[in-house]
């Protein structure tokens, strides 16, 4: 649409109102019932931002303010539509969604991550995507078995 129809001030405020919509996955949105909460709780802080900005007067503002919160609800309203909720690991025997593993690299580091799904997923925090290369190729072994990862070779040392 031409700026010349809306009520924005350039072109430029008007790019800022309309960002593109997060890219939403196209693997099954596996969550455990920690991602669950957090999904639901940004979902809360989104429109508790959208509210607070609609409450301001200019309406370029308004609409620069509300831009991001609008962006996140509407991914955030996907994500936990399309959500599935997955039970524990039924047991620690081999890796699986959920599972907390331990393994060694060639190197002599040993790290340990846990795996969940997609948008609970902070390598930095301990935990990786199921979806990631280490997870997919971890998912299924046990303690012991060896994998290779690139030119790295990977031990499961323990699982939790």
């Amino acid at each position: 649409m031409s700026v010349a129809f809306t009520k924005e001030e350039s072109a430029e405020t008007a790019a800022e109102t309309l960002l593109p919509d997060r890219a939403v996955s196209s693997h099954p949105n596996l969550v455990t019932k920690a991602g669950l909460t957090a999904l639901e709780a940004q979902m809360q802080e989104a429109r508790v931002a959208y509210e607070a900005a609609a409450t301001i007067d200019d309406v370029n503002e308004k609409r620069r303010q509300q831009a991001g919160p609008l962006r996140d609800v509407r991914y955030l309203s996907e994500r936990l539509r399309t959500a599935q909720l997955m039970p524990e690991p039924a047991s620690n025997e081999i890796v699986a969604f959920g599972s907390t593993v331990t393994f060694s690299r060639d190197d002599g580091r040993v790290q340990k991550y846990r795996i969940v799904g997609e948008d609970e997923a902070d390598p930095k925090a301990g935990s990786i995507s199921y979806v990631s290369p280490v997870a997919r190729i971890l998912m299924g072994k046990a303690v012991g078995d060896l994998v290779t990862v690139g030119d790295q070779e990977l031990e499961v040392v323990a699982i939790s």
